[in-house]
């Protein structure tokens, strides 16, 4: 699965290891977060996300 960051503060969403602050559980892809997910550093929407070119 993808990595996401977020492009206003860097953070990186790991689909490895979700967001277990916000209830999203380890394994859960980018394109499974639910629509109202936000950065949970900043607070910006999926839309600021763009895939982690590895």
């Amino acid at each position: 699965m993808k990595k996401y960051v977020c492009e206003t503060c860097g953070y990186v969403y790991d689909p490895a290891q979700g967001d277990p602050d916000s209830g999203i559980e380890p394994g859960t892809a980018f394109e499974d977060l639910p629509e109202d997910w936000v950065c949970p550093l900043c607070g910006v929407g999926k839309e600021d996300f763009s895939v982690v070119e590895e």
